[in-house]
């Protein structure tokens, strides 16, 4: 075996270690992705909503308990999450896209 064989297979090797951790870890956050995905959109589809704008209105005026969590209120905790969700979606799309341009799929 050469010197340039046993580097190549270390290297191939230590892809193959990494590739797999990361991997693995995609994998998981897609499970929890996908576990929390139908509330994504249920919060998606009550940001502007009328009873979104109640509720904004009822804490405007003061009629909201004051120690009541309400970052879903501010106007843009939900649009940043929304922007980000949308980035996110995109970035995995060009991630898929390269992987078929690869692979010939």
């Amino acid at each position: 075996m050469s010197k340039a064989q046993t580097e190549r297979i270390k290297k191939m090797e230590s892809y193959l270690d990494e590739a797999g951790a990361v991997i693995a870890e995609l994998d998981e956050a897609m499970d929890k992705y996908e576990k929390i995905q139908s509330k994504y959109y249920k919060l998606e589809n009550y940001y502007g909503s009328t009873k979104w704008i109640d509720d904004y209105e009822a804490d405007e005026a003061g009629k909201l308990p004051a120690e009541l969590k309400r970052g879903v209120l501010s106007e843009d905790a939900v649009y940043d999450l929304i922007t980000d969700h949308s980035a996110l979606m995109a970035r995995m799309q060009r991630a898929v896209l390269r992987s078929i341009e690869n692979k010939g799929f």
